[in-house]
């Protein structure tokens, strides 16, 4: 059993006398010679596989797959991309402790770290992304044990000056958390900017036909948790008979711990059906985000011309005030655009229902072109003030460009807008 199966944090690594295809490892046990040996393996869990709520082999295939684009240590999927954003965080936050983000976030998470993580001790100081260092440096506390950003911002698509969170994050000893849903590893690696940890909704461009939910957390390996103060990480595991992490797995002291520890206890571990799918989606992944950000780039600059549109935002528009951060770190600027139409929340509503090819649904990023009013769905929790904070009008229309051809695209909105 050993011979065959790689440690939890190198990966499984297909042979060339393996199917074409990734097999299927439907399985939740595997077999052992010996009742020491399934004891020897509960003391150290990366010496085999143990259970599938742990990982499984198909898995294994996909997460050091994308650790491998991110230019990652290693990786693990989770169930979906907030249960992924939830164990990055805890992995090093405990009940007392607070960390950093980002103003301008997804809902779902906001939500997430206002909220839930409250609720259980953990506090999230938030910070506006375009303030100068000293100011985000005021923001940091004795107990902060991190700093979270997305790369494209959903659905205010701010880039986030990675270098620069990087940096003042650094500085204060805790690591930069990058949430790449919207860029996927295509457009930008961010671990090559500076950032130590990675999180992915895979349910977004990854998967990309909105067939399969998922997440993964991938680990850069270059952060150095013996400078800061992560116990949990640096310390003694009294589950596993005082394992220490950093002294033991290195590199991927981080992610081992969030397998070892986090999954054990939660148990958000995808099946092995759904990691053969996002396997079958990240081989075109590359060929479908070119495919977008085609597309998505003449979709906005229609809008910037259309008499019913009071702004667009769009990075990949040279009238964007984000245009210069995107040429810096991004290699296209995804399929999402978000514009406010003339007459507010009463005109948006009216023309999302007009739209005739895309569809109204509370998903993004898609190969069928989608739509959604972001101040009644995705962010109906937030409060005004978290809605302007992150940059949500409510006449904005978050709109996920397909791939469908240009011209009908087009044509839909067109039609659309005429309904107004």
């Amino acid at each position: 059993m050993r011979d065959e199966t790689k440690c939890l944090h190198s990966g499984y690594t297909p042979k060339n006398s393996e199917p074409r295809v990734l097999p299927i490892v439907q399985s939740t046990t595997y077999v052992y010679d010996s009742a020491e040996e399934v004891a020897s393996v509960f003391d150290e869990p990366t010496k085999s596989l143990i259970y599938s709520r742990f990982a499984n082999p198909t898995v294994m295939a996909v997460e050091a797959k994308i650790a491998e684009l991110e230019h990652g240590a290693a990786a693990m999927c989770a169930s979906s991309g907030q249960a992924a954003t939830l164990l990055s965080i805890i992995n090093i936050c405990s009940a007392g402790d607070s960390f950093i983000s980002t103003s301008a976030i997804y809902g779902g998470t906001i939500n997430l770290f206002s909220v839930t993580l409250k609720r259980f001790g953990i506090e999230c100081v938030y910070v506006n992304q375009d303030a100068d260092e000293d100011e985000i440096n005021a923001a940091f506390k004795p107990n902060t044990k991190l700093v979270f950003g997305e790369t494209l911002a959903n659905p205010a698509l701010k880039v986030l000056d990675i270098e620069k969170f990087a940096r003042i994050a650094h500085s204060h000893n805790v690591p930069l958390i990058v949430d790449n849903t919207f860029a996927t590893p295509v457009l930008c690696k961010p671990i090559l900017f500076g950032a130590d940890i990675v999180v992915h909704s895979i349910s977004k461009y990854m998967d990309g036909h909105a067939a399969q939910v998922g997440g993964v957390i991938i680990d850069g390996g270059s952060f150095d948790w013996t400078k800061g103060d992560f116990p949990e990480i640096t310390g003694p595991d009294p589950s596993y008979h005082g394992l220490i992490y950093s002294e033991t797995y290195g590199k991927a002291a981080y992610i081992i711990k969030a397998r070892m520890q986090l999954m054990r206890d939660f148990g958000v571990y995808p099946s092995a059906h759904s990691a053969f799918l996002w396997n079958l989606r990240l081989e075109t992944l590359a060929v479908r985000m070119e495919r977008y950000c085609e597309n998505a780039l003449k979709t906005a600059e229609y809008l910037l011309g259309s008499d019913y549109v009071e702004e667009v935002c769009y990075p990949g528009l040279e009238s964007d005030k984000n245009y210069a951060l995107a040429q810096k770190y991004l290699k296209g600027a995804s399929g999402v655009i978000t514009f406010v139409i003339k007459g507010g929340k009463e005109n948006a509503v009216r023309f999302i229902d007009s739209l005739k090819l895309a569809s109204n649904q509370v998903h993004v990023a898609d190969i069928r072109t989608c739509v959604l009013h972001p101040a009644s769905s995705t962010h109906r929790q937030s409060t005004d003030s978290q809605l302007e904070a992150a940059g949500i009008n409510p006449g904005m229309i978050r709109l996920s460009v397909g791939l469908e051809h240009i011209g009908d695209i087009i044509a839909d909105i067109e039609a659309a807008f005429k309904s107004l």
